[in-house]
């Protein structure tokens, strides 16, 4: 005897809208934390930031990290000039420290349940 699957019912559309809407936000603040911190790791350890460097270690085409460069630009986190590098600005170096701290804490999390250092990485 099997039973059929509950019925499913979608939320209605402003509802629904709104919860991707705030999916969509999370999930672009995400990406600007992990290009702010990273930018931010590149000049410490490389003396700069470059957009062939950044989009290879992120594994994005260049395009792709030049649209979001631009997009942190027009937020304000960075400054850029044409065949130049990419420099943070305060309110970058701000984000790429909470980024950063926020990684240390899960990160010692994961390692305080044993997860493993390479996953917890």
């Amino acid at each position: 005897m099997s039973s059929a699957p509950p019925e499913r019912k979608l939320d209605d559309a402003e509802s629904q809208a709104q919860a991707f809407e705030r999916v969509r936000r999370a999930h672009q603040m995400e990406a600007t934390e992990d290009y702010v911190e990273l930018i931010d790791d590149l000049i410490q350890t490389l003396g700069e930031a470059r957009l062939v460097d950044m989009a290879e270690r992120l594994g994005v085409s260049q395009p792709t990290a030049g649209k979001t460069v631009a997009r942190l630009q027009r937020e304000g986190f960075v400054t850029s000039e044409p065949y130049r590098a990419i420099f943070l600005t305060e309110a970058g170096k701000a984000l790429a420290e909470r980024s950063r701290q926020r990684h240390d804490i899960v990160h010692r999390f994961l390692l305080a349940l044993g997860v493993s250092e390479s996953t917890a990485k």
